[in-house]
């Protein structure tokens, strides 16, 4: 009887919730993409806006086991996929979410752009913040959150000019990707929107990712414990 119980000390107890988000998320986030890639606006358009989203949930589901993440970072970056997959099958010019909030608000042009760029800097802080502090001496560093700042703004520098050898190659066909809807400063203001999700991210979400980080290194040592504990039978 005793043993079909799980205890505090049991390690599986603490598994079972942290197994049922991710695949959760990963069901909305294939189901998301799926809609979006039905008919799309323009098939190329769809792969460059998704292709972060081809190549990085494969990898979080290969790696889940052996770098988990916070429940926090899974369920941002989720969010971020289904804001990619919406501006993919749209363009970030012609969401019809932006477009009402343009016309409710009497703004000179369709938001949905500046918003997907504050999620580039909000939703990849906290990835980068996870990465820097379980892979680096970091953690509680004074430099941490510079640092990841830092890194989220050089990202979206990155991919500014990933925009640019796009317009480059592709010509008056970039323009569904390149989204500025006429603005001259387009470039100058997406990697301002990133800097400040950036900046927000940390200063909001930090003591919640601690939380979530201190947890997951505990449930670490508590499987751990519960896998030499069980070899040694």
């Amino acid at each position: 009887m005793n043993e079909a119980l799980p205890t505090l000390d049991d390690p599986t107890s603490e598994r079972a919730p942290r197994r049922i988000l991710p695949v959760a998320l990963v069901v909305i986030v294939v189901a998301g993409l799926a809609v979006s890639a039905w008919h799309p606006h323009a098939g190329t358009t769809w792969f460059l806006e998704t292709v972060w989203v081809l190549i990085g949930l494969p990898l979080t589901v290969l790696y889940r086991r052996r770098f988990p993440l916070t429940n926090l970072l899974y369920c941002l970056l989720a969010a971020h996929a289904l804001v990619l997959a919406v501006g993919g099958h749209y363009t970030y010019a012609q969401v019809p979410l932006g477009d009402w909030v343009r016309d409710g608000l009497g703004l000179d042009r369709n938001p949905y752009d500046r918003f997907g760029h504050l999620m580039q800097g909000f939703v990849p802080a906290v990835l980068v913040r996870e990465l820097l502090s379980r892979t680096s001496p970091l953690r509680g560093s004074r430099w941490l959150a510079p640092l990841t700042v830092c890194a989220c703004l050089a990202f979206s520098a990155v991919f500014e000019m990933f925009e640019w050898a796009a317009a480059v190659i592709g010509g008056h066909a970039a323009d569904d990707f390149l989204a500025t809807q006429g603005d001259a400063w387009d470039t100058q203001w997406d990697m301002f929107c990133a800097l400040i999700g950036a900046t927000v991210s940390v200063l909001v979400l930090s003591r919640l990712h601690d939380r979530q980080l201190g947890a997951l290194s505990g449930a670490g040592a508590l499987r751990g414990r519960g896998d030499h504990s069980g070899g040694g039978q």
